[in-house]
């Protein structure tokens, strides 16, 4: 009879170590992986964010109508822009979990690390190609060359960190299964970029196919989670293999740490945040010589003239605060990020990093009028989407449970209400503001401008409306219901939070 398997500690998805260690870390020529990783969190949000430019300098000469063509052609160039900020997402969540297994790093695995940073800054110039010449497949090999180089230099730390174990995290350091941990950590590192392999020979002949296949990478967790759960329904729960290595959970299913969630999403932001500006200072600088000769020297003439695109400015930097400070409140509630989540988070920052294009649109209305309606929608469908997955981010929170959000933002709870008005106010003034356009197009531009200038002042004063809110509905009668007993108090939640 085998003797009984005592089961090893969980892996520490942390990795933080005592700071007592850091004399032995300097005797064997070793670091802590928390700079380098705050340095590569950093790079891939700039990554992932500046993929919208592209899109953003799409060229549309005040000539040209609002056509089909130039719809479908700003469609596929969204389209490819969000399919590459999820692998670029995917990347990064791969690339935190990868260093939560290898604990320490030493002078050898910085420079692999910055190898495999070099080919992700590559990312933006093959994206380029792939929605300037989507049918061309030289720009969708070269994008897949670079994430199979990305996932081989990702091995070569894996195998590099287990052929010396004093780098890993001490938990698998003393493990006695620690070659099964590698070959699983190398099979989820590598299993994306094999799918780019394929999908790279696909380009040559079918192209569709390589964008179909580009497109499983970013679902691949999700589709093996859909599959494992109808494979227990089929033929039921199957018994753990004897050396197993579910204890050093290196799975793209689970979630990631809350606190890397919040870095890379404030990266996004804060990027976003900043390149609305660049257009400004780019096209909006006036040359001497047309100061001289078309305003008569006259700087202010010349600045008012660019009136509108200020106007654009202000109120697009101004959403994207907004929608900052409404993604910081709903963390400042969330206990953890939970798998679903961080899908939803994903896609709203996808969404956050097209609002340069919503900026792009609105800036646009005073040279090619006749397109401002097109324009009002594109922008209100871009940031109702951003908008719409933080709520839904809030809702997955609330069904899953205690675990997921602190009592206060529950249902019953004193923020519930708050929190619901703060994170539904971007989704209904967007989708007020769409619906406006459809029935008074002639004031279309007047009502997303009264939206943009609405929504800050609402947001000044929505703690107040919602405590108006509140009052008025406990007035109504039925609401307010009979006095409970003091055990059924006990033992459920008000339907409105109490006054404070």
């Amino acid at each position: 009879m085998s003797r009984p398997r005592t089961p090893e500690p969980a892996l520490d998805m942390q990795g933080d170590s005592p700071t007592g260690t850091r004399n032995e870390d300097s005797a064997d020529r070793t670091q802590h992986s928390h700079r380098m990783l705050n340095f590569s969190d950093a790079l891939l949000s700039i990554i992932a964010t500046v993929m919208i430019l592209p899109v953003t300098h799409t060229e549309i000469s005040p000539e040209q109508q609002f056509d089909k063509n130039i719809q479908k052609l700003l469609a596929t160039r969204i389209a490819v822009y969000l399919m590459t900020f999820l692998i670029v997402t995917v990347a990064w969540a791969a690339h935190t979990r990868l260093f939560q297994v290898v604990g320490k790093i030493d002078d050898t695995l910085a420079l692999l690390n910055l190898a495999c940073m070099m080919t992700i800054t590559f990312l933006p110039f093959t994206f380029s190609l792939m929605v300037t010449f989507p049918e061309v497949p030289l720009g969708i090999l070269l994008f897949c060359v670079c994430v199979i180089t990305i996932g081989a230099v990702q091995a070569l730390i894996v195998v590099y960190a287990f052929h010396f174990p004093h780098l890993l995290n001490p938990q698998i350091a003393r493990s006695t299964h620690r070659a099964l941990c590698r070959q699983h950590v190398l099979y989820i590192v590598l299993r994306g970029p094999a799918l780019c392999l394929a999908a790279a020979g696909f380009s040559l002949f079918f192209y569709p196919a390589s964008y179909l296949l580009m497109a499983t990478v970013i679902f691949l967790p999700y589709v093996n989670k859909a599959a494992s759960w109808c494979r227990r329904r089929l033929v039921g729960p199957q018994e753990p293999p004897a050396h197993s290595v579910e204890v050093f959970t290196f799975d793209l299913q689970e979630p990631l740490s809350k606190e890397r969630v919040e870095a890379f999403s404030d990266g996004v932001y804060a990027i976003v945040a900043t390149l609305l500006i660049l257009d400004i200072c780019e096209h909006n600088v006036p040359d001497s010589k047309e100061v001289a000769e078309r305003f008569h020297g006259s700087l202010m003439l010349a600045l008012s003239a660019s009136g509108p695109r200020f106007l654009a400015y202000f109120g697009s930097f101004a959403t994207v605060g907004l929608l900052w400070f409404a993604h910081h409140s709903l963390f400042l509630h969330v206990r953890k990020a939970t798998q679903s989540m961080g899908l939803l988070n994903t896609l709203s920052l996808a969404f956050v990093g097209g609002l340069p294009l919503a900026y792009q649109q609105t800036a646009a209305l005073a040279r090619q009028p006749r397109d401002e309606l097109e324009s009002v929608r594109v922008s209100c469908a871009i940031i109702f989407l951003a908008s719409v997955f933080q709520l839904a981010m809030w809702t997955a929170a609330l069904l899953h449970g205690p675990d997921a959000l602190q009592p206060a933002a529950r249902f019953g709870g004193a923020e519930h209400a708050f929190m619901l008005a703060k994170l539904a106010l971007y989704p209904c003034a967007s989708l007020l503001a769409f619906a406006c356009t459809c029935f008074l197009s002639r004031f279309s531009t007047a009502i997303f401008h009264l939206t943009q200038v609405a929504v800050p002042f609402t947001f000044l004063l929505l703690r107040l409306l919602v405590r108006l809110a509140l009052r008025l509905l406990r007035a109504l009668p039925g609401l307010a219901g009979p006095a409970p007993d003091a055990q059924d108090a006990a033992a459920q939640a008000p339907l409105l939070p109490a006054p404070r």
